[in-house]
């Protein structure tokens, strides 16, 4: 029979249990992946113990709360606390979401907090988001236009306005690409769901002037057709919005063009 194992220094370990809150009779546990690449150490578990009368009702409060009173060396990013920018990004609970504005009250049980899976991890709950961020560029997020610009502006109607609503509200967290198992397996190659959603949203801009061009740097066995409908992108999506619909869309327009 074949066994199959994680390499040693990929194993997570159990790690610290720190002391729990004297007098406090509504405490909550939080347990949470630790990794640092100056130790040399494999990953580890931490458990911290809270007084939830004493924090606030997110698990971005939770976190905050265990940093600035239990251990400061706990590392992860965070910014607007408003679910805008993005910066939150992590595994809670099994599901990828931003810790600002998801709930306490939304898990049963401890609280288990990861970074974001299949990424490399920088440092505890912050992963490498180079190759997203460049994935991302590759798609040419902004307006291409062959015409003189305007005196004001680049002009638009209600109606194609519209039409970028449910795009344009993307906060580029990485929740939804991370989620997605075509990404796990083929992220090289793959661009995601998140960058997908934004090469949609420019093809589909009644201002922009390069659809052609954006269709056809997507024209390929990868970048575009490795989505495979699986819609965990749609189902994990902070913000409420459908990658997958999206990437629909432009493989109906690669379709029509030809056809």
């Amino acid at each position: 029979m074949v066994e199959l194992a994680l390499p040693k220094n990929s194993r997570v370990r159990t790690g610290k249990t720190w002391p729990k809150p004297e007098g406090a009779t509504n405490v909550r546990a939080f347990r949470i992946y630790r990794w640092s690449p100056e130790d040399g150490e494999n990953p580890r578990v931490d458990t911290y113990f809270l007084d939830m009368d004493k924090c606030g009702p997110m698990v971005l409060d939770a976190l905050i709360k265990i940093k600035n009173e239990i251990d400061p060396t706990l590392t992860f990013r965070r910014s607007c606390r408003e679910g805008i920018c993005g910066s939150c990004a992590m595994n809670i609970d099994g599901k990828n979401t931003l810790a600002c504005i998801f709930g306490l009250d939304e898990v049963k049980g401890d609280v288990k907090i990861y970074p974001l899976p299949h990424m490399p991890v920088v440092k505890d709950l912050i992963p490498d988001l180079t190759h997203f961020y460049a994935q991302h560029a590759s798609i040419m997020p902004w307006l291409e236009t062959k015409t003189n610009r305007p005196a004001k502006e680049w002009k638009q109607s209600i109606e194609d306005r519209k039409k970028l609503d449910g795009l344009y509200e993307c906060v580029m967290c990485a929740s939804c690409s991370t989620s997605c198992p075509s990404y796990w397996w083929n992220g090289d190659r793959y661009l995601g769901p998140a960058a997908l959603l934004h090469a949609y949203r420019w093809i589909i801009d009644s201002r922009d002037e390069a659809t052609g061009e954006r269709l056809d740097e997507l024209e390929d066995p990868f970048k575009l057709y490795r989505c495979h409908t699986i819609m965990n992108c749609t189902q994990t999506c902070p913000k409420g919005l459908n990658p997958a619909k999206a990437i629909a869309e432009i493989k109906k327009m690669m379709v029509e063009r030809v056809v």
